[in-house]
């Protein structure tokens, strides 16, 4: 395994910090405490971290509604998206995006999108301004399985294949667009090679197996950094909740949602793995466990204990004004 030990520990810190922070958001929004709606990333917390471990500040990604593990992978201060996601004042968006449009442009995060397939568009321009400006910096379009379907998509595509963009579409396949299975609603039934067909490599992997995402990932970036245009892949990850938190899922059985939990839990397989293969023993990642849950427990604490927006912020960040 061509890892450092620290590499791999910040790898599970950060899948564990997706997990808490969604988990623990997910115990606000059943009491009542936390406004909005939320959608739960837990069971594809592998595909972010493997994406984004290849990225810096300057490099861009477009989110979906299911935008928290996203912004946790891209570096995003957990206290300010705790903030955000509570609608404070001083949250990432001054409480003004909640949780389906929290964003961080310092990041390079350009947004959480509630818009389906909004995430391509986006991600292409901000690849175009990269290849316009001469940099080597690469652009990451989040798109889930239903949002494939999207003309938007195929349109984002096909532009950065013909001005061949640093960009990176990454399709998160959980299995569900809303409520509607993958293998009805995608009339191919292989989301990577109709990608492929725009002209671009397209990989198709494990998205609970983090090491699977950062190899394909770093070829990926390799490609776009290059300059040979744009890339997909496809992480097929099935994912533990709902649409949304609410969601009654009877659509499937509760014996397949189990079967995930115990047999495709995206952290549980990296850190069994990393046991086997390397010298990090149970004990280093329990502690990284209780150190991360003290850090989302104290920061979601604060955050509902924040103030809120005064009446008058509601006319800021309206218009932007120019010189």
């Amino acid at each position: 395994m061509d890892f450092s030990e620290q590499e791999l520990k910040t790898a599970y810190r950060t899948m564990r910090h997706m997990r808490n922070f969604d988990e623990i958001g997910r115990r606000e929004f059943m009491a009542g405490t936390l406004p909005g709606f939320m959608h739960m990333y837990c069971g594809e917390e592998a595909i972010g971290a493997g994406v984004c471990a290849h990225l810096s500040d300057e490099d861009y990604i477009a989110s979906t509604h299911r935008g928290h593990g996203h912004c946790i992978a891209k570096g995003c201060a957990i206290e300010d998206m705790a903030l955000e996601i509570f609608c404070r004042q001083d949250g990432l968006c001054h409480g003004k995006g909640g949780s389906m449009h929290i964003a961080d442009l310092k990041k390079g995060m350009l947004g959480a999108n509630a818009i389906v397939g909004g995430s391509a568009p986006l991600a292409v321009g901000a690849a175009l301004t990269a290849k316009t400006r001469g940099t080597d910096k690469v652009s990451i379009a989040f798109i889930g399985d239903g949002a494939s379907n999207q003309g938007t998509v195929f349109e984002a595509m096909n532009l950065a294949v013909v001005l061949k963009l640093p960009a990176i579409f990454v399709y998160e396949n959980n299995g569900y667009a809303e409520m509607t299975g993958v293998d009805y609603h995608c009339g191919s039934g292989d989301i990577a090679a109709r990608a492929g067909a725009f002209g671009m490599p397209a990989h198709k992997v494990d998205g609970t197996d983090y090491f699977a995402v950062y190899e394909a990932m770093a070829e990926a970036t390799q490609h776009a950094r290059s300059g040979k245009g744009p890339v997909s892949i496809e992480c097929i990850a099935p994912r533990w909740y709902g649409h949304f938190e609410g969601d009654p899922q009877s659509y499937r059985t509760k014996e397949e949602i189990a079967d995930l939990e115990k047999n495709r839990d995206p952290i549980l397989l990296f850190r069994d793995r990393v046991i086997a293969e390397t010298g990090l023993t149970q004990s280093d990642f329990d502690a990284i466990d209780a150190e991360s849950l003290e850090h989302v427990e104290k920061a979601m604490a604060a955050a509902k204990a924040a103030p809120q927006p005064e009446p008058a912020d509601l006319l800021t960040d309206v218009y932007e004004v120019y010189d």
